[in-house]
């Protein structure tokens, strides 16, 4: 698998990704109706694809997911906003393979930060597998930190 910044023509692509894979989140602890904001929006993802923040995830030439990425200017620190399977290659371990790239791609950070509600589950153990922290519960959602210096996530940044 790798990443690239997505292409205009596949955003739509991905947004029908992005509904089929959080549309799933029922069977994890949400409740109809609760996704992140604009995840069905094919402007908003536009608008993120103009801005550099969304990437594809490949493999080969077929396109199975996407992510949401923001470095800061240094690329020092970068915020993980989503990210994104199709939902047909659920639980074969693309999201673990997407997570990587992205940690990967950005060999200058020190950190990754992202965020994921309280009452999902699967990604609550999903980020703890691949070495993820809690630095802190607010406002229903629990915020993840990895490190480079953490001793315990090392081995995947390389």
């Amino acid at each position: 698998m790798y990443i690239v910044k997505a292409e205009a023509d596949q955003v739509e692509k991905i947004v029908d990704m992005s509904i089929s894979a959080f549309e799933t989140d029922v069977n994890v602890g949400g409740g109809k109706g609760e996704c992140p904001p604009e995840f069905d929006s094919v402007e908003w993802h536009k608008q993120m694809a103009r801005d550099g923040h969304l990437y594809q995830a490949m493999i080969g030439k077929d396109l199975v997911g996407a992510a949401i990425i923001f470095p800061d200017e240094t690329k020092n620190s970068v915020y993980i906003g989503r990210i994104f399977i199709d939902s047909i290659y659920h639980r074969k371990g693309y999201g673990i393979r997407l997570m990587e790239c992205i940690e990967k791609d950005f060999p200058c950070a020190a950190e990754f930060n992202l965020d994921t509600p309280c009452w999902n589950e699967r990604t609550k153990a999903f980020y703890k597998r691949l070495g993820y922290r809690i630095i802190k519960v607010e406002d229903g959602f629990i915020f993840y930190q990895k490190r480079k210096s953490d001793p315990d996530t090392i081995q995947n940044f390389t």
